[in-house]
């Protein structure tokens, strides 16, 4: 109990230490600013007025309102879910330790209360909904971990592989220009012994091209721009598809092709060019959810990842190339 109480303690810390955004940060709306809040939260945007809706959000995730004016208490309610600080880790970067240390993987998809209802009903029986989430969260971890959850930044080089699976269902008949793609990361990507983004973290792609169905049966195509992984720390990690990404896609077709399964929906074909996108074409009517897609960091570039204990390190399980050749990864 003195550890979560001593959590909170810092979680209280880093809300007002937060309270004002950096300068260098463009601003934005007390109306966006709110909507971003209960996303990330519920999922989606609550009705009713900004300060309702804002007491209500510190309430449950604090047991109280926070003091300031309406910009600086939603700027610290999201600063303390999205970024945190190296002593003080944000609520997500805790939640997906959390996860990972349950599950071997993060629901990135799914808003953070309910991240952390499931994670009690898996660890206890029922969820502790009369308590405020940031002790919920506290309490999960003491009973997961023996240290303090921390962040410490990582080194990830250039040409780092990853591998993501496909979300939804894609098809050239509804696909539209501009569409947004999920992807979920399929393996767990790590610097050393540091984990930068679990298994189950958001990947994002664009769709930039479409060509639909035509007459006398000739297909229809989707080009998509994989863009980006969002990791446990606050950065964005921008992707590409370049020579490692074609490599490791081609091993897993290799690999598939040897074992006599279908490469069509398990894989998506054509890497094209150096746009770092995918080419959905040929007799395919639509690629199904859980298409698999290599891509690689873009650049070189420092990270917020969580140094792993010796006791948990064996738990790290990193994309596997499906051939003898190196496949870069974060080191």
């Amino acid at each position: 109990m003195k550890k979560v109480l001593i959590g909170l303690c810092l979680a209280a810390f880093v809300v007002v230490s937060f309270g004002m955004p950096a300068a260098a940060e463009e601003p934005q709306s007390t109306v966006f600013l709110m909507g971003r809040v209960e996303r990330l939260l519920y999922g989606s945007e609550r009705t009713g007025g900004l300060i309702e809706r804002l007491n209500t959000v510190e309430k449950e995730m604090f047991g109280r309102e926070l003091p300031g004016s309406i910009a600086e208490r939603q700027n610290a309610v999201l600063n303390f879910i999205e970024k945190g600080t190296l002593e003080q880790p944000s609520v997500l970067f805790k939640l997906g330790v959390a996860e990972w240390a349950v599950e071997q993987g993060i629901n990135a998809l799914e808003p953070a209360v309910k991240r952390v209802e499931a994670l009690e009903v898996n660890l206890e029986g029922t969820p502790q909904v009369d308590r405020p989430v940031s002790m919920r969260l506290e309490r999960v971890l003491s009973l997961l971990i023996s240290e303090p959850v921390s962040m410490q930044d990582a080194e990830i080089p250039a040409g780092s592989v990853v591998k993501g699976a496909t979300v939804n269902t894609l098809s050239p008949k509804t696909a539209k220009k501009g569409d947004i793609v999920d992807l979920v990361l399929q393996s767990d990507f790590v610097a050393g012994a540091s984990l930068v983004a679990p298994r189950g973290s958001r990947m994002q792609a664009v769709v930039t091209e479409v060509t639909k169905p035509r007459s006398f049966g000739r297909p229809g195509e989707v080009k998509i721009t994989i863009e980006k992984l969002f990791p446990l720390g606050p950065e964005e990690i921008p992707l590409t598809v370049g020579e490692q990404a074609k490599k490791a896609s081609e091993a897993e077709s290799a690999q598939l092709a040897a074992a006599g399964t279908s490469v069509v929906g398990a894989i998506l074909l054509g890497p094209v060019g150096l746009a770092g996108g995918f080419l959905v074409r040929g007799d395919l009517k639509e690629i199904p959810a859980g298409s698999i897609v290599f891509a690689e960091s873009s650049r070189a570039m420092r990270v917020s990842a969580y140094p792993v204990p010796a006791g948990l390190q064996g738990m790290l399980k990193t994309v596997q190339p499906a051939s003898g050749d190196k496949v870069p990864e974060a080191q």
